[in-house]
Order: C-alpha cells, then structure tokens, then sequence
C-alpha cells in the first residue's frame, strides 16, 4: 500500500468514496481504516487532506445537501413552490444513501460555499417579504421536518416491522379491546406514519404555517 501522500488523492476523491463505502457497509461500518484500504493506501496518507473522522463526516454531510441543489427560487417560481421543491430534492438526497440522514444530522461544519448558497436563499426569501429571521427559522423548521422524517424512514429500512397486516395485528392486540379503535382505523386510512402521503401531508402544513405567519408579520421595509 502506498503510504505517502499520493499524487492520486484529493480531499472530493475521500468524500466520493467515502459515500460509496457508506452505501456498502453504513455509518457503523464507515473507518478511516477501511476507506483508506478502499483506496489503496495506509491510514496516514489520508489525514493529508482530511484531519479527523469528523471532517471526514462533515465533508459527506456538505456533499449530500449540495447533491440536492441549492440556490434561490426560478425564475417566476413562487417561495411556496420553491419551499416544496427544495424539501423533496433535499429528501431525496438524503434517501440516496445509506444512513444519508445520520450523516447530515451528525454535521458540525459546513464548507463556506455552502453556507453563502445558504445566505443567497435567505436574501431571496426577503425579496418575497420575508424578515431575515422568518427566513432563518422557516429554512431550519423545513430542514429538521426533512431530516428527521427521513431518519424514521431509514430507521425503518435497516430493521423492517412486517408487513403492514401483521403490523396492525400487533397494534390491536397492545390496544385491546376496549380501546376506541381510532389509531387503528387511521392505520388502515393512511397506510402507517411514513412515506409519500405522510411526507406531504407534514410538508403542506409547513408551507401553509408558514404563509400564516408571513401575512401575520405585515410587509416589511426594503433592505
């Protein structure tokens, strides 16, 4: 194995494979030991491009949500349609790898480009009559709602519960007989917690919270 720098290496090259041995082995399997056999190389020659696991960690969790796409709304595209846009392509990035919602979630540090991609989609949202700290917290709620919907999501992939029928057989024997039987009934409306509908469902009221507290605010000066 080479041990030296090696003109081969570069710190996209670590992040690239990184996110491929993650989709092999997930985030407990993920080392420096075993992305730098992935490599060719000896542990040390990594930490010429990348310190520490958790730069390591940071640079995956960069690359997903760029892999999403980031930028202000189009051209003539309305902030709600943006909003939707924007949390379904983030979703989907995060569902592109394995334990993609963990790695984001464990994320202590963001590459400069990203965060002014980041500044450029709050001054978008002040030109629509947002307040620059109604922007803030509508991204971060929209964020948190993404993350931590997906993280259920690929919770459940990793250990899966059965199939829905034995699922709701096990719910109406915890509930018993007396229950009022509303949990199962809208299990069985909507199919479960997850997936599209829910996803939506929990995205729609974001959006439409957050136009209630945009007419709440009244209009704002220019900045």
């Amino acid at each position: 194995m080479r041990t030296s720098k090696g003109p081969g290496l570069s710190r996209h090259l670590l992040i690239e494979t990184a996110l491929r041995l993650l989709d092999e082995v997930g985030l407990e399997g993920l080392t420096v030991r075993r992305l730098a056999a992935e490599l060719g190389v000896q542990s040390p020659a990594l930490y010429w491009h990348i310190r520490t696991k958790q730069e390591l960690l940071d640079g995956m969790a960069d690359q997903i949500i760029q892999d999403a796409g980031m930028g202000p709304p189009r051209e003539g595209e309305t902030w709600q349609g943006w909003l939707a846009r924007r949390a379904c392509a983030y979703r989907g990035s995060l569902r592109a790898h394995r334990d993609g919602a963990r790695i984001v979630a464990s994320a202590t540090r963001l590459e400069p480009a990203t965060i002014r991609l980041f500044d450029q989609e709050l001054a978008a949202m002040t030109e629509h009559g947002f307040t620059p700290g109604l922007a803030l917290r509508t991204i971060t709620a929209l964020t948190q709602y993404v993350n931590g919907f997906v993280l259920q999501e690929q919770a459940e992939c990793a250990e899966p519960a059965g199939p829905p029928q034995e699922r709701l057989a096990g719910l109406e024997e915890l509930l018993g007989d007396d229950a009022p039987g509303t949990l199962i009934a809208a299990y069985r409306e909507e199919g479960g917690t997850l997936g599209e509908h829910a996803f939506e469902h929990g995205l729609r009221a974001l959006i439409d919270g957050t136009a209630a507290a945009l007419a709440r605010q009244g209009p704002t000066r220019p900045t």
